[in-house]
């Protein structure tokens, strides 16, 4: 067997066995008191009011949605921030030699040759583009939210349109 499938699997075996024995122990060692109190809904100190099955307001999921989104969008940043300052040291001529090599080890381990300030200065400019590219999309997505509307906590009904319905007595009018 492949010794990254032998690891995988010792992993996997000691998570599991690490997560059997702890319920098994939390079974042995806690105390099986139930009372109506304890079976009681509880929410953040306040006594339940009403049933718990109510259908929550669809704006907290959709606030949750878009910062995971852009939670996760703005964590992509911090790599091509990395590379982007390492291609500009390694471009710089001003930078002892020593370091520039020290920097492109980190880049890349397997380097065995330090790269031109041409081609480094090349890179830094085409990870800087991507970058810039990527935070467009991001505006591009974020200009769309905002002008649906999903950016805002309370939308307004006035700023819906609602078609005109006819008078009731309109139409009892014009039936006779």
């Amino acid at each position: 067997m492949n010794s990254l499938v032998v690891t995988i699997l010792i992993f996997l075996v000691i998570g599991a066995t690490g997560l059997v024995a702890n319920l098994v122990i939390g079974r042995l060692v806690r105390k099986d008191n139930p009372s109506k109190e304890k079976g009681q809904i509880y929410e953040c100190g306040e006594e339940p009011v009403g049933t718990a099955w109510i259908q929550f307001d669809l704006r907290f999921y959709v606030v949750a949605l878009l910062f995971v989104v852009f939670d996760v969008e703005i964590a992509f940043f911090f790599p091509w921030a990395v590379v982007f300052g390492s291609s500009v040291k390694l471009g710089d001529e001003r930078v002892p030699v020593e370091q520039r090599i020290e920097i492109a080890k980190r880049l890349d381990p397997t380097a065995t040759a330090l790269p031109t300030p041409a081609a480094a200065n090349a890179f830094a400019h085409f990870a800087f583009v991507e970058l810039l590219t990527f935070f467009g999309i991001l505006l591009v997505g974020f200009a769309y939210l905002w002008r649906r509307g999903d950016l805002e906590w309370v939308r307004s009904v006035a700023g819906q349109l609602i078609p005109d319905r006819p008078d009731p007595e309109e139409i009892s009018h014009a039936a006779a």
